[in-house]
């Protein structure tokens, strides 16, 4: 248990500072202000020229506080640690690191993709930086607002404020590194490697079984459905494929039913055997 603990400070703290060298190298240069805290931080900062990390850390403290008060200790120490990380890390990190572009856009991709890629670590090792996660729960308490819709209101409304201080235009790029930075967290949480669930339907669903198990060597669940029509009961064939071996379960599923019915989706981080029999351990 002190091992994965370790572990995972260890991981938030290569998070945080990930994320600061984001903010730093291309989105606060470039008034990108991309929702939440270290927005609003950087809108301030060019306002009255206040230093981004030390108005993040004074607006993150009393959240912080107020959270603890009303919600319990479930935040943890965790929280409050990559508070104080990210907010020094960004005014530390400043001298030192130089800004690698000042076209906005670029500024918005990479930008939004080393945030997301920092604060995916960080969220993958059960921390948080506070900021807005913060304060959509506290909403979510006293309004009834879900906490992804609170995180929506609350970073639209610091990008149109980047929107009126700045111009219109900047505000667009800060939904592009919003969005971004979205999907980074996503990637780093879920992973890159993408599998396939496949249902499928037929009359002849046990020799499609036998042929998936012997030719492809993957599990095969049968799940018991009827149909809605006909009101026929009949075998749900359920199989996880990587993405190379849809051809191949394809082909088998042809050969021995032309009419078989057949659904083909995206599946992602599947654990267990023969796919990241590791993750658990995470």
């Amino acid at each position: 248990m002190r091992k994965q603990t370790i572990y995972d400070y260890f991981w938030i703290t290569i998070g945080s500072i990930i994320t600061a060298a984001g903010l730093v190298m291309f989105l606060i240069p470039n008034k990108i202000a991309a929702g939440g805290v270290s927005g609003l931080s950087t809108v301030i900062y060019y306002l009255f020229g206040l230093p981004v990390g030390m108005v993040s850390l004074a607006i993150n403290i009393p959240l912080f506080i107020i959270g603890v008060k009303e919600m319990g200790a479930k935040f943890g120490i965790r929280t409050l640690y990559g508070i104080f990380l990210l907010s020094f890390g960004i005014d530390l990190l400043n001298p030192y690191l130089p800004v690698l572009t000042h076209d906005p856009l670029l500024a918005s991709i990479y930008g939004g993709g080393v945030s997301g890629l920092g604060l995916g670590l960080v969220f993958r090792s059960k921390g948080t930086t506070g900021g807005t996660d913060l304060v959509a729960q506290l909403i979510n308490k006293f309004t009834g607002i879900s906490v992804g819709k609170s995180l929506m209101i609350i970073d639209f409304c610091v990008i149109a404020l980047a929107g009126i201080v700045f111009n219109a235009e900047i505000a667009l790029y800060a939904f592009i590194a919003m969005m971004i930075t979205g999907k980074a967290i996503d990637i780093v949480q879920e992973g890159l490697k993408i599998s396939k669930g496949t249902f499928i339907i037929s009359d002849y669903s046990e020799e499609i079984r036998k042929n998936i198990l012997e030719k492809m060597d993957r599990g095969v669940t049968i799940l018991k459905g009827k149909g809605g029509f006909t009101e026929h009961n009949k075998d749900v064939l359920l199989c996880i494929i990587s993405r190379s071996e849809v051809s191949d379960l394809k082909r088998i599923v042809h050969n021995i039913d032309e009419n078989a019915f057949v659904i083909i989706t995206e599946v992602h981080e599947v654990l267990g055997e023969g796919f990241n029999e590791n993750a658990f351990k995470d």
